[in-house]
């Protein structure tokens, strides 16, 4: 013990022994003593000594410590010394004062005492254990060793902790700790262990970390906060950067809105600490990194879409036109909110509605483009003016329009500054810098407009008093032709190699300014000079673009003008320049390294402004006419006109196609025409069946109500004969015999109307389905239904012959019971005229009468019912008929459809055919030297001229085929 205190405390007695082999006796201590105080000292003397014997320590009592750590778990002193010297050993973090060979050998310490310590991974694994202790003297050192660790062997490291169980999930808890030290040195090591990771970040991201870092975001004050809050916002930049799954939770959990609480900024903006405006730098840099360019469009505009929703656009414009802001936040704001607008039509429109708070108010586009073109204003700033501008017009025709009005004489407005006239003014002035942004900002209002290259050359300059006004085509051309008199020889070339870009946008896809340009009778003459003459490296470049633009001249020359047709072009390039030089002069553009460079993002960040010379939707364009242009020049004038043939040929044979398309799109119009008919008559049939089965029934109902009446007037003639002898009873049961007759015959004459009726509902039905078996016989799908019809239309038939049985059935039932009442009267008079008086008989008398004319009555019903049944017959009769002609002419058309199939499917085997020898004769060819175009063009035309042919032989046919249609229909 007496040992221990002395080395704690710095006294000696005699001889000093030295550091190793103090360090070697602490070693043998800790690993040999039995005593818990005994190995706690040891390793407490090891702690205050690990910084300045860092070597000795580490390579001696690295695994002694990490026995410690194994098996004295329950002391949490002995563990957190151990862990702190560990640490001391381990971590790289050394004074200032070193110089690089010093600092340079302490990280290839740690770097060598790192990978000793993770070679086993269990000893990761053992400090992830050790993390769960809520003993601040072993969690704190656990965090702080963890952390160094990921920052000397990140990707190892991380290995082991993704596969550790709840590896994540336990260093996530830090975050939860009530004590700051520990939650903020989480913190750094969640940074830590993000780094690079997608799978981790998933991981952290699912365990609720976007809510928990946004929650202390706010507690420490949002950008109004310390160094805590710079750090939970690298650790979510860490978390969202090209990682596109936590992007979408991060907008899917609506944590975008949480963020427009942070651009809220007072009036005054004076006395920014500089750990707001790395605070809010950050922020901004979250924004970015949602909306940014590189990320999925899809993606890109739900975010657009939410941040305007959520109102952060606007807090971000607000900013953007506050004062007292400093100029690195306005320059990343202005690099924000081009982000945000980019692309979306929404957020473009509300950008050009912003005003700058000026009296009087001038559009925020406006003030910046006055900051773009004014060299006094800081480079980074200037290229940030430059990519809102881009971003605000990009897929954006209504904005490209409206700043292109304001250069056209009648929307210029002489007592207020536009945009156009900003433009205007940098593309002309003096300073390199503003001829270029000019030159590009004015070249992205016409990328891929073709209304606004054309309304561009309505534009006029005024260039000096009493001369004449120039187009501004001619303005670029003559600024460029002239050269050193109107540029500084020192800036010229980043002049014209903007205004040549912009002159290439111009006129590309454009045929009528290539029109124009080519009007001027100078400019050809001095590009094929520029391009031919042997310059410097700086001109090189020059003189690629000069190729380019020629080349545009060629590519898209409409041969208006007959001194400048392609032909006429091409064989300047070939007298003056040469077509290999040509080339290699438009090669060389692709080659430069500053092309490369601007071809990797949308966004202008250039190291210097000499090197800002390219734009990265000119290197689009240029990428895509470098190959048509080299073609272009190639091509002989045969060439030409044999590929001009070959597109009209091809432009026939797809009219050809397209007709025989549209035949069958007409075709199958029909078809579909006629499956609906199909189907409405189905569902028609199915009603006229369940009106024949409810009709049945009730005719059931008849018949058992006629059987009815039968037995009961059996019953009474029975009782009739029994009761001759009483004259007075038999008075009596006359009078109830004749009003049950009176009854009966009321229900037959019932029974008759509804029987009149139903014939009646029968004769439309029969009329519709006559209508229904014509347009069936129109198309070529109703064959099999006619014959239902038929067969359905002869039920019918059998149905109403039936009824008319029955019908006379009932006739002679009727008078049947009319004979019956006659003899009931005949018998009953002669025995009562000895008890009847006059009156009684007349009043017998006439309602026999009644009856009897009632009967006649009901006998003319029944006429006129049988005859109604005879009309009926005769419809069926004409039905049938009408059935059968369609029949025979839905058959023809069916046969004429199929001769048109097999005319069809013999042209496809004459065309088959034709391609097995074009491919024959390719191979001779082949086997001959000849060039296979020779034998492609002729073969394109043999077969379309075959198409024609057969197409001329069958359109009598198909026009006879037609016109059957349309009088079947």
């Amino acid at each position: 013990m007496n040992f221990f205190r002395g080395v704690i405390s710095g006294q000696a007695a005699g001889p000093q022994p030295s550091g190793a082999e103090t360090i070697q006796k602490l070693c043998d201590r800790v690993a040999s003593s039995t005593l818990l105080e005994d190995r706690r000292d040891a390793v407490r003397a090891l702690k205050s000594l690990s910084k300045k014997y860092r070597m000795e320590v580490g390579t001696q009592a690295m695994d002694h410590l990490i026995n410690i750590l194994q098996t004295d778990r329950s002391d949490s002193e002995i563990l957190g010394y151990a862990l702190d010297t560990l640490y001391n050993v381990i971590c790289n973090d050394e004074e200032e004062e070193q110089d690089e060979n010093a600092q340079k050998q302490a990280d290839d310490l740690g770097l060598q005492f790192t990978d000793t310590f993770v070679q086993d991974p269990e000893h990761v694994t053992l400090l992830l254990t050790l993390l769960e202790e809520f003993d601040f003297h072993v969690r704190w050192p656990g965090v702080k060793l963890l952390t160094a660790l990921l920052k000397n062997q990140g990707p190892q490291i991380q290995g082991i902790i993704l596969v550790s169980p709840m590896g994540v999930s336990r260093l996530m808890d830090l975050l939860a700790d009530s004590r700051e030290v520990i939650r903020n040195d989480g913190l750094l090591l969640l940074q830590q262990l993000t780094k690079g990771n997608a799978a981790i970040q998933k991981i952290v991201a699912f365990e609720n970390a976007f809510e928990r870092l946004l929650d202390i975001i706010t507690e420490e004050g949002s950008s109004d906060g310390g160094i805590v809050v710079e750090d939970c916002l690298l650790l979510l930049l860490n978390l969202l950067k090209n990682n596109s799954s936590n992007q979408n939770f991060f907008k899917e959990g609506s944590y975008i809105q949480r963020m427009k609480p942070w651009f809220e900024v007072g009036d005054d903006n004076s006395g920014w600490s500089a750990q707001k405006v790395t605070n809010l730098h950050l922020m901004l840099q979250l924004v970015r990194v949602m909306v940014s360019p590189v990320n999925s469009p899809g993606a890109t505009a739900s975010c657009q879409k939410s941040m305007f929703q959520c109102g952060l656009l606007q807090q971000l414009c607000t900013i953007l036109m506050a004062t007292g802001v400093p100029a690195d936040i306005l320059t990343e704001t202005i690099n924000t909110v081009s982000e945000v607008i980019r692309g979306s039509q929404v957020n473009q429109d509300y950008f050009a509605s912003v005003n700058a708070p000026s009296n009087p108010p001038r559009p925020a586009i406006v003030v910046l483009l006055m900051s773009m073109v004014n060299e006094r204003q800081p480079f980074v700033l200037r290229c940030a003016v430059l990519y809102c501008f881009q971003c605000f017009l990009y897929k954006n025709q209504k904005g490209q329009g409206e700043i292109v009005a304001t250069l056209l004489p009648s929307t210029i407005d002489a007592n207020s500054i536009s945009a156009g006239q900003l433009l205007c003014g940098g593309l002309f002035s003096a300073d390199s810098l503003s001829n270029w942004c000019a030159a590009v900002a004015l070249a992205h209002a016409l990328q891929d407009n073709l209304t606004q290259k054309e309304q561009l050359l309505r534009v006029q300059l005024a260039t000096s008093l009493g001369k004449p006004p120039v187009s501004l085509l001619q303005q670029c051309t003559n600024i460029l032709s002239q050269g050193d008199k109107i540029v500084r020889r020192g800036s010229k070339v980043q002049t014209r190699v903007g205004l040549l870009m912009l002159l290439c946008t111009w006129i590309s896809n454009c045929p009528i300014a290539v029109t124009h340009f080519l009007h001027n009778q100078e400019n050809v003459p001095f590009l094929t000079a520029q391009i031919s003459e042997n310059l410097g490296e700086d001109e090189r470049l020059v003189q690629g673009l000069c190729a380019l633009l020629l080349g545009i001249c060629i590519y898209y020359n409409d041969n208006s003008l007959e001194n400048y047709t392609k032909e006429k072009l091409k064989q300047l390039i070939e007298k003056r320049i040469g077509k290999e030089n040509f080339v290699e002069k438009l090669c060389f553009i692709t080659k430069h390294e500053l092309y490369s460079r601007a071809a990797q993002k949308p966004q202008p960040v250039f190291p210097s402004p000499e090197q800002m010379l390219f734009d990265h939707e000119f290197t689009k364009l240029v990428k895509e006419l470098e190959g048509v242009i080299t073609k272009a020049v190639h091509k002989s004038s045969e060439e030409e006109k044999k590929e001009e043939e070959v597109k009209k040929t091809l432009e026939q044979h797809d009219n050809i196609v397209t007709q025989y398309k549209e035949l069958i799109r007409e075709q199958d119009a029909q078809l579909q025409e006629l499956k609906e008919q199909v189907t409405s008559m189905t569902s028609q049939n199915e009603q006229l069946q369940a009106t024949i089965t409810q009709q049945q029934s009730q005719i059931q109902q008849h018949k058992d109500q006629y059987n009815i009446l039968k037995l009961k007037l059996a019953k009474e003639n029975q009782g009739q004969s029994n009761s001759q002898g009483d004259g007075s009873q038999v008075n009596g049961l006359q009078t109830e015999e004749l009003t049950q007759l009176r009854e009966e015959v009321e229900e037959l004459r019932k029974q008759h109307s509804l029987l009149q009726t139903q014939l009646g509902d029968k004769d439309a039905l029969i009329s519709s389905l006559k209508s229904g078996a014509a347009q069936t016989a129109e198309g070529p799908a109703g064959g099999s239904d006619n014959t239902e019809l038929l067969q359905e239309l002869e039920a019918l038939r059998s149905q109403v012959q039936s009824q008319s049985t029955e019908i006379g059935q009932l006739k002679m039932e009727r008078q049947d019971l009319l004979r019956r009442a006659e003899v009931g009267s005949s018998d009953t008079l002669p025995s009562s005229d000895s008890s009847l008086d006059a009156a009684k008989m007349a009043e017998l008398e006439s309602r026999l009468g009644a009856q009897t004319s009632e009967m006649e009555r009901l006998k003319a019903e029944v006429k006129n019912l049988s005859e109604s049944r005879a009309e009926l017959e005769k419809r069926l009769d004409s039905t049938t008929s009408t059935v059968a002609i369609l029949q025979t002419e839905k058959e023809k058309l069916q046969t004429d459809v199929q001769e048109s199939k097999k005319e069809q499917d013999d042209l496809l085997m004459l065309l088959a055919d034709q391609d097995q020898k074009i491919t024959s004769l390719k191979k001779r060819l082949k086997e001959l030297g000849e060039t296979v175009e020779k034998l492609l063009a002729f073969s394109k035309i043999t077969s379309i001229k075959c198409i024609v042919f057969i197409f001329t032989a069958n359109l009598p046919r198909l026009s006879k085929h037609k016109e059957e249609i349309r009088s079947a229909q």
